[in-house]
């Protein structure tokens, strides 16, 4: 499969196991290219654990040192200081035992353009030493039997990505590094690959998972990591940090009077605005929109009309990278490009 591709924007992570474990782990691990006064630090001091059956989001503009991390994690860059375990081995002397056990989907793939794609799996799974069916891999990723006797050079981009999804899949392996793994790939393959990722998390295994597309993060990830400059600035849920930089929820009613009703008091509440038939409650915590919609019906107000909107993942990493949200700078798409400073 080759090295990770150092363009990688977004990552996840999955692991094997009835109970949950620690599957990375990292103890201020540190790169830093060159000395003195051009010395570079890719990765400063980073410090991250993540578990058993958890799909992880790694987010962070170009040059913010995703990709140095997962090479280091990979032991394709050794580390300046620190220290990193995954699935309980340390990353540099069992390095050739975790290869075994870890899928990895990179960016950049390259595949034999003349090789049929089930040759391409019987490589991947004989390098495995697995006893996986190139059958099972061809429909877990969506390829029919007549694809996987064609060289993969007459491929399209997205039956590629399939191709290189099932590669990573052979021997069932512990740990998933997939790297921008919707590339290419239409609607239906998009929904079959995010598929996979709760399958593989409700298996109980661990998905490192790499998107420039925000709202794909959004969708799929249990906890997402922000780095930013070599430095890791947050890690939470999606939802606790938009409670803590303040990028809550909006709820919007339509009512027919003006609102007599104590709303402000409300745990979760923020702020509340009334003008033009429009009451506008400004949540920190999205449960309390439940709270105020039974405050008011249980009080009579005619609620006519109900809206709702969360900040997105792209308000979230805008304001941990740049001090805004995407919505104050003028942002429309949620990409980590657009995002970045």
């Amino acid at each position: 499969m080759g090295e990770v591709h150092p363009s990688l924007e977004v990552c996840f992570v999955v692991t094997s196991g009835t109970s949950s474990e620690t599957v990375i782990e990292t103890d201020s691990l540190t790169k830093q290219y060159g000395s003195g006064d051009s010395a570079v630090v890719a990765v400063e001091e980073l410090d991250l654990q993540i578990e058993s059956g958890e799909v992880f989001g790694f987010l962070g503009p170009n040059g913010a040192g995703k990709s140095t991390t997962i090479n280091m994690l990979l032991d394709y860059v050794r580390p300046t200081a620190g220290s990193a375990t995954v699935l309980g081995l340390d990353v540099h002397h069992e390095s050739e035992v975790l290869r075994k056990r870890i899928g990895v989907l990179p960016e950049g793939f390259g595949l034999y353009d003349r090789l049929s794609g089930r040759r391409h799996l019987e490589f991947a799974i004989d390098w495995k030493d697995a006893a996986t069916a190139p059958e099972a891999l061809l429909d877990r990723v969506g390829l029919t039997r007549a694809d996987a006797s064609r060289p993969v050079g007459d491929y399209s981009k997205g039956m590629q990505q399939r191709l290189a999804l099932g590669m990573a899949l052979a021997g069932d392996p512990d740990l998933l590094i997939l790297d921008e793994p919707s590339s290419g790939l239409d609607p239906h393959g998009i929904r079959q690959m995010q598929e996979l990722v709760r399958e593989a998390a409700e298996a109980g295994k661990t998905v490192f998972f790499s998107s420039h597309i925000l709202g794909q993060v959004e969708a799929i990830c249990d906890r997402v990591g922000i780095l930013y400059e070599g430095t890791l600035v947050a890690v939470d849920t999606v939802e606790g940090l938009r409670e803590t930089v303040g990028a809550g929820s909006e709820l919007r009613l339509r009512v027919t009077d003006k609102v007599d009703v104590e709303v402000e008091t409300i745990e979760g509440v923020d702020s509340v605005v009334q003008t033009d038939g429009i009451l506008r409650v400004t949540c920190s915590d999205s449960r309390a929109k439940a709270r105020v919609i039974a405050r008011l019906t249980d009080a009579g107000v005619d609620v006519l009309d109900v809206d709702s909107e969360s900040a997105s993942l792209e308000d979230v990493f805008t304001a941990y990278t740049t001090g805004g949200t995407s919505r104050e700078v003028g942002r429309n798409e949620p990409t980590v490009e657009e995002a970045s400073p």
